[in-house]
């Protein structure tokens, strides 16, 4: 394994110059009580019509959805998803359907929401889905990245569901974790999946089977997150040195016996987001409690990593959320686009990324065809064994192609026995640790709910024992 230098290496690459410009405060996104929740997640979602950001709410968890074009003030009373009874730990959008959001949330379930055409107009608290599976709360949802209608989930429970939204149902789960999964990526084509855990290992998987093709245990370098770097056949994982040093290491995917590098980055503490862009081979690293966000060009030659520079900020960063490539600006050579959570401004702060080029028409060598909004398989298809890389497009004309994907919930039968208004079914003592939970989420909400009317009356009770007094005392009423 080799140490790095960090001396400059003047080599000739188009990316050298990328710099990071913040939108104007107009096109920010301002007045958002973004979630104080510590959980090491993003709490952010964006896709080229709308921004999802997890709030801090009382009782239950719910997020925003603001549609794109609406940036400046939001306002307090601006409409929620809010249907979760417990917070909301993570959110991502379909990459398919524009207008279908998966969330997951302390209370154990995971849901899918479906995010009318120009934004909510009033509190959303039914999902068109909800997915009871997990026995403890859910750290982290992925869509698999070229399968319409998959959706992976991995909770507390230290397990992976993977769930065929056609249906409804989880139809494989990924045991193989004695810990908390921290961080769930795919390759290009959704074949593998690569996981970082508590456990301080890092594991290749093959999804359908659960089958751990390659584990790596890492002493000296504890792993965080994880990212494939596309199709070169090698991950990329941030995490933090025996010395307590932030840190980042490249590994062969075929073979984690020893990382093919491993670098320090600095003695901060917060964590080390990082983010890959196959099209352009650039990496980002976004530090947690920071404002900085490093870029690296990455080769499949040694030294592999060639830094580039670094976007500076004194606004630290909650968690990042970034555009996919067909909501980019192509006119103005913007390759990259993260929106950036600022908690103590309630601020969304969106930051391209551009290549600074003096000609004005479209630059084809920096935008290669790239995975578009169509998926390349069926949930059957792909539960069947078929791998199929992504269906790519060009972003030459512009985004306009209007996705022919529509979401389809499956219907469940909601089975209920009223008798004298009274669903007897409701009383069935629960057979499973979920629906005991369930029931106890739903009695809270219950109890919540009495303890509200019974606070109304005592205040009702007190006004009308003080309307009483004053009557009495009333000289005139003598």
């Amino acid at each position: 394994m080799e140490k790095m230098s960090w001396r400059p290496q003047y080599r000739s690459s188009k990316f050298r110059n990328v710099y990071g410009k913040v939108a104007n405060r107009e096109h920010c996104f301002d007045g958002i009580p973004i979630t104080k929740n510590v959980h090491d997640n993003h709490f952010c979602a964006v896709n080229a019509r709308f921004l999802a950001i997890v709030t801090e709410s009382a009782g239950g968890g719910s997020f925003l959805v603001i549609p794109l074009e609406q940036t400046g003030r939001i306002e307090p009373n601006y409409p929620k998803v809010c249907g979760h009874q417990g917070n909301v730990l993570d959110i991502k959008w379909n990459p398919f359907i524009d207008n279908i959001i998966a969330s997951c949330s302390e209370d154990t379930s995971v849901r899918i929401w479906e995010i009318p055409e120009g934004g909510l107009k009033r509190n959303m608290t039914e999902a068109i889905l909800e997915l009871y599976g997990h026995s403890r709360r859910v750290g982290l949802v992925e869509w698999h990245p070229t399968t319409n209608n998959i959706l992976f989930s991995a909770g507390y429970d230290y397990k992976v569901l993977i769930w065929n939204l056609d249906i409804g149902e989880p139809v494989k789960m990924i045991d193989c974790h004695t810990d908390v999964i921290l961080c769930m990526s795919f390759n290009t084509d959704g074949s593998l999946l690569s996981t970082t855990c508590k456990d301080k290992k890092l594991r290749v998987i093959e999804p359908r089977s659960g089958r751990v093709l390659q584990e790596a245990s890492c002493k000296n370098h504890r792993v965080n997150r994880v990212v494939f770097l596309g199709n070169m056949k090698r991950l990329l994982t941030t995490g933090v040195s025996r010395w307590n040093t932030r840190q980042i290491a490249l590994w062969d995917q075929e073979d984690l016996a020893m990382p093919l590098i491993e670098e320090e980055i600095d003695g901060l503490s917060g964590l080390l987001f990082p983010f890959y862009d196959a099209d352009t081979h650039m990496l980002y690293l976004a530090g947690k409690g920071d404002g900085n966000i490093r870029y690296y060009e990455i080769g499949s030659e040694k030294p592999y990593l060639s830094y580039l520079m670094e976007f500076r900020s004194p606004a630290p960063q909650k968690g990042l959320g970034v555009m996919p490539k067909h909501g980019l600006d192509v006119s103005a050579c913007e390759v990259f686009r993260f929106y950036k959570l600022v908690t103590l401004k309630g601020l969304i702060e969106p930051i391209s990324m551009i290549v600074p080029r003096r000609s004005e028409s479209y630059q084809e060598d920096i935008y290669p065809m790239t995975p578009g909004t169509e998926p390349a398989l069926t949930p059957d298809e792909w539960l069947g064994g078929i791998n199929r890389d992504p269906v790519l497009m060009s972003l030459k004309e512009g985004y306009k192609k209007s996705p022919k994907v529509v979401f389809k919930a499956p219907i469940k039968e909601k089975k209920s026995v009223v008798v004298n208004g009274i669903d007897l079914l409701e009383n069935v003592p629960p057979r499973t640790e979920n629906e005991l939970l369930r029931m106890f989420f739903r009695q809270q909400d219950e109890i919540r709910r009495l303890k509200e009317e019974l606070s109304q009356k005592d205040i009702r009770i007190r006004q009308l024992q003080l309307e009483l007094k004053n009557l009495r005392n009333n000289p005139k009423n003598n």
